[in-house]
């Protein structure tokens, strides 16, 4: 049934749902990656679309518009509202370390976090470590290693900012030896533990902390192209073992 911000109907969604920022990269990898796409939802602008994978699956993908408050939100109702099992989000990321490069892939084994998310959550003065779906991490890990994308696996910070005042803060984070920051992850993973459900975050390193590098328009798409294809094997492989 509709939610407050999504009107599929019952039955619209995947068991898996891969979820990116942006409405209009929903779109991109709907229309490219899927076939037989059909739109089941447009809130707010909020686009999501069923479609077969390769292999005839059934996938969705979602955007989750920018920000833990906005993943936390559309997360929750498809988790709990539609029947989805597992949501991987797919997107960009900016690096911390030496070694990561441009259009690597970073996958999340854990999300730290600068925001008060767990603060709404009653633990007491406790704080949660989320870490990604142990099944979800290996099946990735293992589709870009046999597709050869570069990729490094570890721990991701999941930020209430995107233009910081502290500019040294992100060296103490890398000090610890997180991979890099974005926005979502953190939300995601807790979310995902508190329903007794799935999540991953799987994301193209789009700049560099260190090197202060950006990718133009042409290297950006070529990075997101390896992270869809490895995203898209993770859920045929999800669809694969959970098919009666």
């Amino acid at each position: 049934m509709p939610t407050p911000h999504i009107e599929a109907k019952a039955g619209d969604f995947a068991k898996v749902v891969l979820m990116p920022g942006d409405p209009k990269r929903a779109e991109w990898i709907a229309n490219t990656f899927l076939k037989e796409a059909r739109l089941v939802t447009s809130v707010r602008g909020i686009l999501g679309f069923t479609g077969k994978a390769p292999d005839g699956s059934l996938v969705s993908v979602m955007a989750s518009g920018m920000g833990m408050p906005s993943i936390g939100i559309y997360s929750h109702e498809l988790y709990t509202s539609y029947g989805v099992d597992a949501i991987i989000r797919i997107g960009t990321i900016g690096s911390y370390q030496e070694g990561i490069e441009l259009k690597d892939i970073l996958i999340g084994q854990g999300a730290c976090t600068n925001s008060n998310w767990m603060g709404e959550h009653s633990l007491y003065g406790g704080t949660f470590s989320a870490i990604a779906d142990y099944d979800l991490l290996s099946w990735a890990v293992e589709s870009a290693r046999n597709n050869h994308f570069r990729n490094h696996v570890g721990n991701i910070l999941s930020s209430d900012t995107f233009y910081g005042y502290r500019p040294e803060a992100w060296k103490k984070w890398a000090n610890l030896g997180v991979m890099g920051v974005e926005m979502e992850a953190y939300a995601l993973y807790e979310t995902a533990a508190e329903l007794k459900k799935k999540a991953l975050a799987i994301c193209t390193v789009s700049d560099s902390f260190l090197f202060k590098k950006i990718l133009t328009p042409k290297e950006r798409q070529e990075g997101l192209d390896n992270m869809v294809k490895v995203a898209l094997d993770v859920a045929m492989k999800y669809n694969a073992c959970h098919t009666k």
